[in-house]
């Protein structure tokens, strides 16, 4: 078997909500959205520099509070960014991890955590 990638679906309840978080703030692109008809729950596909997650309103899909871990550079820059836009519901930090990362977790309005790390360098490890 040969897997070719993961992409978690998480529980959305307010798709304005989620736009506002995930898009807004941090910096995802919506793909594709799916409707059955109006005023149905939206499916989604967001995507950000090679992650790709799924939102989903409807019921049986999937529970809240899933946390997912993603692995990924640059995030000492993508920390700045997303401090630097003064979201007025997270402020996370970045923190050194015990198993050998930097780390920043957001939690968005829907009880679902995400752990964004980056393996530390040769010269951070002995710091």
């Amino acid at each position: 078997m040969k897997c070719n990638g993961v992409k978690p679906i998480l529980r959305m309840f307010d798709y304005e909500k989620a736009v506002e978080f995930y898009v807004d703030w941090l910096g995802f692109t919506i793909d594709w959205e799916h409707r059955f008809e109006d005023n149905t729950p939206t499916y989604m596909q967001i995507s950000l520099d090679g992650i790709e997650l799924h939102l989903s309103e409807h019921h049986g899909d999937c529970a809240p509070s899933a946390h997912i871990h993603i692995d990924c550079t640059g995030l000492k820059e993508f920390h700045k960014q997303i401090i630097d836009k003064k979201y007025k519901y997270n402020r996370p930090g970045l923190e050194r991890t015990f198993y050998g990362s930097w780390a920043v977790t957001v939690n968005d309005p829907f009880f679902n955590k995400i752990n964004f790390n980056q393996p530390l360098d040769a010269s951070e490890i002995e710091a």
